[in-house]
């Protein structure tokens, strides 16, 4: 078996990927594994943009009260603070690598406003933000020597002191055993830090705006290696994904109501959001989303309509260029006729615990981005925080282990990768219908409105299907589809045990059961 030493190992090729590996890579050999291609993730499918503090009149303090508003309480203010407070650097930096940022007219950039924020502090690219700053990290990355950027690892689990020579129980991290998808063989990478970059947990739901491979693997590996996850239950559905049946996952970024965009009832064209919330369209994405749920629900319809038409044609096409095209090539001209959109899941707020140095349980094990649960998002992200979390903390993440290189000890002898006890298997049918069935039920059961009786039922199924991969997994040869469902099954559980024991409803997770919110409320720690 191939065995390979860095001095870092970054799992995860996104924006908190990419960020870590360039901070480090001054003084430090640094590899950073892909599951699949190094633009794949979920970093280059961000639509809207970056929030910080840019325009004369906005304060730190407003960026941090509509974080923690959004959040519902549940937000950890040192976390947002600092996130906060290191944003307009974030931004700079971004600028200096060559992201091109929508200049603005008196201003230095065009800055927009999304849900829930009270000021303009979005800076963008258009409406493909997440993609122009994937690809200036990569240019960078790829053009420093000390970083060996390497596609096509599905990484199975962590290097922990139980995979030495000589076991020892701190469970320090030393890297991972990842499955070459080229050739099918398992692989070593030892590290004295190891980063998770690995992004969410979307894929776990039917209907989901992350890309294929938000199978929540970071999570589920860290929570074997034994870290402790926080607040799971609150999985943000964002409210309009395009309503298309051969695109299942388009996203109609946010920035669309934050330019006057309107969201109507298909059959009456009436605004149904001032019925709900005083901040109607711009109101947290929770809201929102629950407001077009029951609105489909109680009319019986398959979607409701977002509508930006009234604004001029040249305005739209500028601001939403790459929208506007793709839905015109489906036969929907924005211009001129509204959008259809359904609520589809969207981010994981929770994750991971980290520290403000993107420290995680286990020493060796750094995280960040939207694998982690640092304390900012709370109990719902607020819109273009997301970015922004991965920029601080895999900054952060770097910073730390600099500054503790020394202590950090060299890698024991690790045993490698047994393949001797395992055989191919043809049965991969078996895997593909117990994906498509965690995020059938999961959607079904644990979707925007819960109930306790359908979180059992979800639970029930979990165990049922944690059977069956645990069995299929100990007998045959890991393959990157087999790697995922492992996950899933495993985030699947975690999200309905946190589920279960949150007694209210509060911000992201809505319970019949529990309707109201507690005065005071704590997050939902499990422990391995």
């Amino acid at each position: 078996m191939s065995s390979h030493h860095y001095d870092i190992l970054i799992i995860g090729s996104g924006a908190a990927g990419l960020t870590a590996a360039l901070n480090l890579a001054g003084r430090f050999k640094v590899a950073v594994l892909a599951k699949g291609g190094l633009s794949e993730g979920a970093t280059g499918w961000a639509q809207g943009g970056i929030a910080a503090v840019l325009e004369p009149g906005d304060t730190f303090e407003s960026h941090i009260e509509d974080t923690m508003v959004a959040g519902a309480g549940l937000n950890n203010r040192a976390t947002v603070e600092f996130v906060v407070e290191n944003a307009p650097r974030a931004i700079e930096r971004l600028a200096e690598l060559g992201v091109p940022f929508n200049a603005g007219g008196t201003e230095r950039w065009h800055l927009t406003r999304e849900g829930g924020h009270s000021h303009r502090r979005i800076v963008h690219v258009d409406d493909a933000t997440g993609w122009a700053v994937q690809q200036a990290l990569e240019k960078a990355a790829f053009a420093n020597p000390n970083i060996t950027l390497i596609p096509d690892m599905a990484v199975i689990d962590l290097v922990t002191s139980r995979h030495g020579e000589r076991f020892s129980g701190d469970g320090h991290v030393w890297g991972a055993y990842a499955c070459n998808r080229k050739t099918g063989r398992v692989e070593t990478f030892t590290a004295r830090a190891t980063i998770l970059a690995t992004g969410g947990a979307g894929r776990t739901y039917l209907y989901s705006t992350a890309p294929r491979g938000a199978t929540g693997d970071g999570i589920a590996m860290a929570w074997r290696a034994g870290c402790r996850v926080s607040n799971m239950e609150f999985m943000q559905f964002h409210p309009t994904c395009l309503y298309n049946l051969e695109v299942k996952n388009f996203l109609i970024t946010e920035a669309v109501r934050g330019e006057g965009g309107l969201l109507k009832i298909p059959t009456t064209g009436e605004r149904f959001m001032p019925r709900f919330d005083p901040r109607e369209e711009l109101a947290p994405r929770d809201v929102v989303a629950r407001a077009i749920d029951h609105e489909i629900k109680r009319l019986g319809l398959d979607y409701v309509h977002l509508d930006i038409s009234h604004k001029p044609p040249a305005f739209v096409m500028e601001h939403f260029p790459n929208i506007y095209a793709r839905l015109l090539e489906l036969g929907t001209d924005i211009t001129k006729e509204p959008i259809p959109v359904v609520p589809a899941q969207h981010y994981t707020c929770g994750g991971v615990i980290i520290d403000l140095d993107g420290c995680t349980d286990l020493p060796g094990l750094y995280a960040a981005g939207e694998v982690t649960e640092s304390g900012l998002h709370g109990a719902n992200r607020l819109a273009s925080n997301s970015l922004l979390e991965c920029f601080v903390f895999g900054e952060a993440a770097a910073r730390h282990i600099a500054a503790h290189w020394d202590g950090l000890p060299l890698p024991p002898a690790i045993r490698p990768w047994d393949e001797s006890r395992v055989t191919d298997s043809d049965e991969e049918v078996i895997v593909q219908h117990n994906w498509r069935e965690i995020r059938r039920f999961m959607w079904d059961y644990v979707g925007i409105v819960r109930t306790t009786k359908r979180l059992e039922r979800a639970q029930h199924r979990v165990a049922l299907l944690r059977q069956e991969v645990d069995d299929y997994y100990g007998n045959f040869r890991v393959t990157p589809d087999l790697i995922e469902l492992r996950n899933l099954i495993e985030v699947a559980s975690l999200i309905v045990r946190s589920a279960l024991r949150r007694k209210e409803s509060r911000g992201l997770h809505y319970t019949t059961d529990y309707p109201d919110t507690l005065l005071t409320a704590d997050d939902t720690v499990l422990v391995p």
